[in-house]
């Protein structure tokens, strides 16, 4: 009996979910991320105007744990396929993050940017750092999640779906990776 009471219980929970909108079944996401995707939580990334296909692989990979950070494969574990797409789908509405108030440091600024031209960073993130389709908007996000993100990336302890990233900031010093997170979060 206490099984077809437990089952019961979850068809319940389960159905009640399913009727929520997008908007409250983002709630705790945008508990971490920010009111309308801009994070105020340190090494947490603002999801604001992220490309729809780069968000839906990041969430495959995060259920899937290919991408390991426990909160979030938590979150994920019982997403569907169409949760995915539609929780993807929700984050590319999101505003794009203001960057901060501050205009920062020109000759900084334009150090990093002679960086991000010379290792192509605004190649396949484009020309104004809006991403495209599998390659993320990093223009005005975080820059302690950015210089976290790319030191990952270079010493191999974050994997993408493929090798792009590591291999790119391969020659990138530190002091440059803090450069460039600098540049990448203050851009207008």
């Amino acid at each position: 009996m206490r099984k077809i009471i437990a089952a019961l219980a979850f068809v319940l929970i389960a159905s009640s979910a399913s009727a929520e909108t997008i908007v409250e079944r983002a709630a705790p996401c945008l508990a971490c991320h920010g009111e309308k995707g801009q994070s105020e939580t340190e090494n947490t990334p603002s999801l604001g105007a992220q490309q729809a296909p780069y968000a839906l692989i990041q969430l495959f990979m995060f259920r899937e744990k290919l991408r390991v950070f426990d909160p979030m494969n938590e979150m994920t574990k019982a997403f569907s396929d169409d949760d995915l797409r539609v929780f993807s789908d929700f984050i590319a509405t999101l505003p794009k993050p203001a960057p901060p108030a501050d205009a920062g440091d020109p000759a900084r600024l334009q150090r990093a940017q002679a960086l991000a031209q010379q290792y192509h960073c605004n190649s396949c993130h484009k020309p104004d750092f809006s991403g495209g389709e599998n390659v993320p908007r990093i223009a005005s996000q975080r820059e302690d999640y950015l210089a976290k993100t790319m030191r990952e990336y270079k010493d191999n302890s974050r994997h993408g779906y493929d090798g792009t990233m590591a291999e790119a900031l391969q020659p990138v010093t530190p002091a440059q990776i803090d450069d460039l997170a600098y540049f990448l979060a203050l851009i207008r």
